[in-house]
């Protein structure tokens, strides 16, 4: 591929580097795929409205996010099995955005394990906990995260079950893959992949084999996973993790007031309105529809982030608009990491940083701290019928 200028060139080339049922899992959403492209579709919709005459100079990005200084309003968001985009792919993105001065999500279902961010990274990294069923092992879960000093930690509390990934079904998703005849066919048209994956040795769920309890290879590791994710999930369990790990709390995959009433309730210090990226329940409204009712609502007493759907600085620009202090950006960096690993993980962000400075220039801001809903024009009739929700 040529020159290199959004996101759509980054997901493309890893489209031809990465084994199709990792690229699926990471591109797909649940079920007719509605809410994922409802993610993207409706950030597009929004018109930004350019202002002239404006000095320019001296614009920054930077902000804080629970307190932690950025260089833009942006963490890398958690996602399951990164480190099978690209050989070591936790903590090669992990590098990519200590270098670029924003934080690194790590998820309990990642390929490389606390402790290996920890070795190979001197920055302060968060945390995403999926919750579980084994109490014992959540604790001690959380003892590790606190050992190797991560600075933050995420709840995600959509997750009480799975939705149904219709490609993942299909492609008979597993981590590493299985040698059946379609994969073995696949894997020899990714060469670069296999030969990445030839020189690691992290090809498990490293935050759980040989931690959790019965869970000593991959072979034991599924029948453990799906018995494990608790539908039982309630108040009193966030409130056992905010006492057991005692620092930030930021409870993921709020999506109305009601919810994100409870999170601020909760006194943890932020929530991210987020529907897992599609990927969880079908038909959901987008994450940036969400958005303002719930900024409305509880905005004054707990920082209000957003993911999904964020492919662009003015997709990021306008959720910031909209009332977003911070925002998570998982795909477009998974789609990075894909193409050209840590230097591809570099390039989104780049991307997105450059974007978003641009944008905020033409809306008339200097600080990313200041933009509000003035750079957002009333919605056309056709945006109105299907996004009614920034007539506001």
């Amino acid at each position: 591929m040529g020159v290199i200028t959004d996101i759509e060139d980054l997901r493309v080339l890893a489209q031809r580097r990465v084994p199709r049922m990792f690229y699926d899992y990471a591109d797909s959403g649940s079920w007719t795929q509605s809410t994922d492209r409802a993610n993207e579709a409706d950030s597009r919709a929004i018109r930004l409205r350019q202002r002239v005459a404006v000095n320019m100079l001296g614009r920054s990005t930077r902000t804080t996010m629970v307190g932690q200084d950025v260089a833009m309003p942006v963490a890398i968001a958690p996602t399951g099995l990164t480190g099978m985009q690209h050989a070591d792919g936790e903590i090669l993105a992990a590098r990519a955005a200590q270098k670029f001065g924003i934080p690194f999500t790590l998820s309990t279902m990642s390929i490389c394990s606390i402790e290996d961010i920890a070795a190979n990274t001197s920055a302060p990294f968060w945390f995403r906990l999926c919750w579980m069923k084994d109490r014992d092992f959540m604790a001690r879960l959380i003892d590790r995260t606190r050992a190797v000093n991560c600075s933050s930690l995420q709840l995600t509390l959509d997750l009480q079950v799975l939705g149904q990934r219709h490609k993942d079904l299909k492609n008979g998703m597993t981590a590493p893959p299985r040698p059946t005849l379609a994969n073995i066919v696949n894997l020899m048209f990714r060469p670069r992949w296999c030969l990445g994956m030839a020189g690691t040795k992290r090809r498990g769920f490293g935050n759980l084999i040989g931690h959790a309890k019965g869970v000593s290879d991959m072979s034991s590791l599924g029948a453990w996973t799906r018995e494990q994710f608790d539908p039982a999930l309630d108040r009193n369990d966030v409130e056992w993790v905010k006492k057991r790990w005692g620092g930030k709390l930021i409870l993921k995959g709020i999506m109305d007031e009601r919810g994100a009433r409870l999170a601020a309730d909760s006194g943890a210090d932020a929530l991210v309105v987020s529907n897992h990226g599609g990927r969880q329940l079908d038909g959901a409204p987008s994450s940036i529809e969400a958005l303002p009712a719930i900024a409305d609502a509880v905005g004054s007493r707990i920082e209000v982030w957003m993911d999904g759907g964020i492919r662009s600085g003015q997709d990021l620009l306008k959720a910031v608009a909209l009332g977003a202090r911070g925002t998570l950006i998982g795909r477009a960096c998974l789609y990075g990491l894909g193409a050209m690993g840590e230097a591809g993980v570099t390039k989104c962000l780049e991307i997105i940083h450059k974007e978003l400075d641009i944008t905020m220039a033409f809306c008339g801001h200097t600080d990313i701290r200041r933009v509000g809903r003035d750079i957002l024009l009333p919605p056309s009739d056709q945006v109105m019928r299907s996004f009614g929700a920034i007539a506001a």
